[in-house]
């Protein structure tokens, strides 16, 4: 059977560390923090599946859900000579992370403001969230160039995703905003995920780091942090002044926590 890659990048040397972006983004979530990654690793920048420059999933291939996601990238890693590798991700990122690790396939995982930890489903907040962002992004995205150029109105269309849009350069801000409004894989990734949740992840054997911005206005801290489904060795941190993709809010902090999410912790940070 011929498989088809996703889109992805890769720069640096050292232990191979794949980077996997959350709904409705792209690898170029990374920019910010690549270049210092890259500097102690082997980093692998990957589009999921639908998203980036990846097609979408067949209807017979795996579900377009974090589980489904692990298993292409798993098989994906094996292509690129990897059987394991160091993992973080973000949003659904970080969600598929820690399906890789159950799969076996993590060496540790980072897992950033992940999506799934919550109760029962995907609270409804978040679904009209994603479907609000997505719906505005795509009536905007004639005029994304010229609205995005202001540093006012970067903080007006991101403000709920990113703590500090300001810094987010005009054309990397396009970027984003085309990313979540054009991605093919959007609707069907969010339908088939929604009644979804982490589980399962209690026996999980490798270092695992979770940490959420401090300004994460996304995953709301009494909807979605749920610990009962990690192993007891996670460590919990928090990203001070960060929203829910924190590359852009403050680079060298992100690049530091996954760099040094590959320890295991003397006494793991509890479960806030």
């Amino acid at each position: 059977m011929e498989h088809q890659d996703p889109n992805h990048e890769v720069r640096g040397t050292g232990e191979p560390l794949l980077l996997v972006h959350g709904t409705g983004s792209s690898l170029h979530a990374w920019d910010p923090v690549v270049e210092r990654l890259a500097a102690h690793r082997t980093v692998i920048a990957v589009d999921l599946p639908g998203f980036g420059a990846s097609p979408p999933l067949t209807v017979s291939g795996p579900p377009p859900t974090p589980a489904g996601f692990a298993a292409v990238l798993t098989d994906f890693l094996g292509r690129l000579g990897y059987r394991t590798a160091h993992i973080a991700g973000n949003s659904v990122g970080g969600w598929t992370a820690l399906e890789m690790a159950k799969l076996g396939a993590a060496r540790s995982v980072v897992a950033l403001s992940p999506a799934g930890l919550w109760a029962r489903r995907t609270p409804l907040y978040d679904v009209i969230s994603f479907r609000g962002t997505r719906l505005l992004c795509r009536l905007l995205d004639p005029l994304l160039p010229a609205l995005l150029a202001r540093p006012v109105r970067r903080r007006l269309i991101f403000s709920q995703f990113i703590a500090r849009p300001e810094r987010v350069p005009p054309a990397a801000a396009v970027e984003i905003a085309r990313a979540f409004g054009r991605s093919p894989g959007f609707d069907a990734h969010l339908d088939a995920t929604i009644p979804q949740r982490f589980v399962g992840g209690r026996s999980i054997g490798v270092p695992v780091s979770v940490a959420f911005g401090g300004k994460d206005r996304v995953l709301l801290r009494h909807q979605a942090r749920r610990c009962d489904q990690l192993p007891p060795q996670t460590s919990w941190l928090e990203l001070p002044g960060c929203g829910h993709l924190p590359t852009y809010d403050d680079p060298e902090l992100v690049a530091e926590v996954i760099l040094g999410g590959s320890k295991v912790p003397e006494v793991p940070a509890a479960c806030p």
